[in-house]
């Protein structure tokens, strides 16, 4: 039992890391396009809705995947993992409307699956600690 919790924890460490520092890494580039022009992800029907530019759209995103890697990597790790699956499924659902960039949004969609993983694995072993007896208590059991 301990070995496999040893392993489900290795586990969830690494969706942490990559579920945490790719959202923080993509939402600081939304203020430098480094990886990529991310304004060109934008529909043009969605853009024409917007009551300012693109450029500042992406920024407000960039904002939110920042605080939703943060969150991920906090003790609320189970709560942004589900903010971060909602947010790639979204972003995946907003290219197929589009018709355009359809391989990103294939690719968003799996990590969707993934961020989704490590809410429900996050989940299981906050329930799994928390019905676990206590280490005084299985070593020093109450006296009757």
């Amino acid at each position: 039992m301990i070995a496999n919790s040893k392993k489900l924890d290795s586990l969830q460490w690494v969706l942490r890391l990559t579920y945490g520092f790719v959202p923080l890494v993509a939402g600081l580039d939304k203020f430098f396009n480094v990886l990529t022009r991310w304004e060109q992800y934008v529909s043009p029907s969605v853009a024409r809705l917007l009551p300012f530019s693109t450029s500042a759209f992406m920024h407000v995103v960039g904002v939110i995947e920042i605080v939703a890697g943060i969150v991920v990597v906090s003790r609320f790790t189970k709560l942004g993992a589900y903010v971060v699956s909602a947010w790639l499924t979204l972003i995946a659902l907003s290219l197929i409307v589009s018709g355009h960039y359809l391989d990103v949004a294939v690719r968003d969609a799996v990590m969707a699956v993934g961020a989704y993983s490590l809410g429900v694995l996050s989940g299981a072993l906050e329930d799994s600690r928390s019905q676990a007896p206590s280490h005084a208590a299985r070593h020093f059991p109450a006296s009757a």
